[in-house]
């Protein structure tokens, strides 16, 4: 018996994620820069919370979203092998599963920078369907017909 080619899940997306306000975060960006050589996209918080000094609107921290299938499959094999390749079973949801690293300077290939100091990150990875794009597609939608 086959199996239907429809059910194998494929890496949609892999979005790391760092926060920290004023200069924790200019640090967080070079971090993120100099992981994966894309532009960083800056995230403004939504809440007030006043013990760690945020304010809505206010710089809360900085994502990177990759959809390069060989940077993923290069950056997740080295990020695995900092976390020895487990995964605990809380970290699994439906369609994604998240872990985060501690310190930077555990992965391979990553060298301590005196300007970062020592940071910390979340990864976050999606993960699709074959087909998924005719549920939402906004292009070229097509009309039920029934006869």
């Amino acid at each position: 018996m086959k199996e239907n080619k429809m059910y194998e899940l494929e890496i949609e997306k892999m979005v790391i994620q760092a926060g920290g306000i004023d200069d924790k975060l200019e640090k967080q960006i070079i971090l993120l820069k100099m992981i994966t050589n894309k532009k960083v996209e800056i995230t403004k918080a939504k809440k007030r919370i006043p013990t760690f000094g945020i304010s809505p609107g206010k710089k809360a921290g900085c994502k990177v979203t990759l959809r390069d299938k060989k940077q993923i499959a290069d950056l997740l094999q080295r990020f695995f092998a900092t976390i020895d390749n487990i995964v605990k079973e809380k970290q699994i949801d439906m369609n994604h599963f998240t872990f985060g690293i501690k310190e930077y300077i555990e992965v391979p290939g990553l060298e301590y920078n005196r300007d970062i100091g020592i940071l910390g990150f979340e990864v976050d990875l999606s993960f699709k369907r074959k087909g998924k794009r005719v549920k939402i597609r906004k292009i070229k939608r097509n009309k039920k017909i029934f006869n």
